[in-house]
């Protein structure tokens, strides 16, 4: 069970990948937002059930017809990958009925002392894909990561050709946004960065994003450049997966589309502001080398926050310290 956010939910599927390779007589039940149900598509022995925050499973009621939901499946164990309040009612219940189960440990106390403003612990804690085998070790399931499972490259419908048309380019993807602004490149270096990448003929710039404000952006970002294409509200959400599963290299904040991009086998170049890669959250296979960092001579306090929602003063342009020069440096070195 993995509720949300974006993000959280692609880190499951290397791990359950993994998991239906080196366990082919067990059956996965995933329990997740229907939204989230392309992610899972094609794993095999795999079957997303959706859960309905708003009618069905809403409230403490919701959550008892949800463990009977669930339990038909004849379910022998329960691995809960949220370890929210309605996940551990749920686990309890199955914990009930006598059977097996197990919850990921966030590891909140290491995130705190990584975080701290003093006395900081500047360390690499468990990323979260170690976190969720984990869990899975404790049903009886170790799993080895270290030979990761990618599908194959999606082959692309007439819709999404006729907008990126020639296919003989490098395919770089760029999603200059995220959750909070403390995690966000500035607007003009960012454009400096697609300037660098768009001089070259043989490279075609994606933009990625969603929502009325983001898609002016975009816009904006794109119109000088005949090779810049802005895909924001284009497309559906599985043309878009199917569209990342073929970049050469995706750009992206410490945010969901880095997930998605490293869950499809995709190359990524990570920016990171207010948070760290140390705090778990680096894209599954991805090199640290290539997670760009705010410079923290200059911002010692960093990182501030694990998912950056806390506001420092005096850190609004930490990210101003990652030149365009050297994420472009980044993403050459994967073309």
């Amino acid at each position: 069970m993995r509720l949300s956010a974006m993000g959280d939910v692609a880190m499951t599927v290397p791990v359950l990948r993994a998991f239906v390779k080196q366990y082919p007589e067990v059956k996965l039940t995933v329990i997740s937002r229907p939204f989230f149900k392309p992610f899972f598509d094609g794993i095999p022995n795999l079957e997303f059930f959706a859960f309905d925050e708003k009618e069905r499973h809403k409230g403490f009621p919701g959550l008892l017809r949800l463990y009977k939901d669930v339990k038909k499946f004849k379910i022998d164990a329960f691995a809960d990958l949220h370890n929210v309040l309605r996940s551990k009612i749920v686990s309890q219940l199955f914990a009930f009925s006598g059977k097996k189960r197990a919850t990921v440990d966030k590891g909140r106390d290491g995130k705190k002392e990584l975080t701290r403003p003093e006395n900081k612990i500047f360390k690499q804690l468990p990323t979260m894909f170690e976190r969720h085998a984990k869990v899975f070790a404790e049903l009886g399931f170790p799993l080895d990561l270290s030979h990761p499972i990618f599908p194959d490259n999606a082959k692309l419908d007439s819709a999404i050709l006729e907008i990126i048309g020639d296919q003989n380019q490098k395919l770089i993807g760029i999603a200059p946004f995220a959750q909070y602004d403390s995690k966000v490149y500035p607007i003009d270096l960012m454009q400096e960065v697609i300037e660098a990448l768009a001089q070259n003929p043989n490279n075609k710039i994606l933009l990625f994003g969603g929502g009325k404000k983001e898609i002016e952006v975009l816009d904006s970002l794109s119109k000088p450049f005949k090779n810049v294409i802005n895909m924001a509200g284009k497309i559906k959400f599985q043309q878009e997966l199917h569209l990342i599963s073929n970049l050469d290299v995706m750009l992206s904040m410490d945010s969901g589309n880095a997930h998605i991009a490293a869950m499809l086998g995709v190359k990524v170049v990570t920016l990171w502001g207010a948070t760290h890669p140390y705090a778990g959250f680096l894209p599954f296979n991805q090199s640290l080398e290539n997670a760009l960092t705010s410079d923290r001579n200059q911002y010692p306090k960093l990182p501030t926050s694990v998912y950056g929602n806390k506001i420092v003063e005096g850190y609004e342009e930490a990210m101003r310290t990652i030149s365009p020069e050297k994420i472009v440096n980044s993403i050459q070195s994967y073309l």
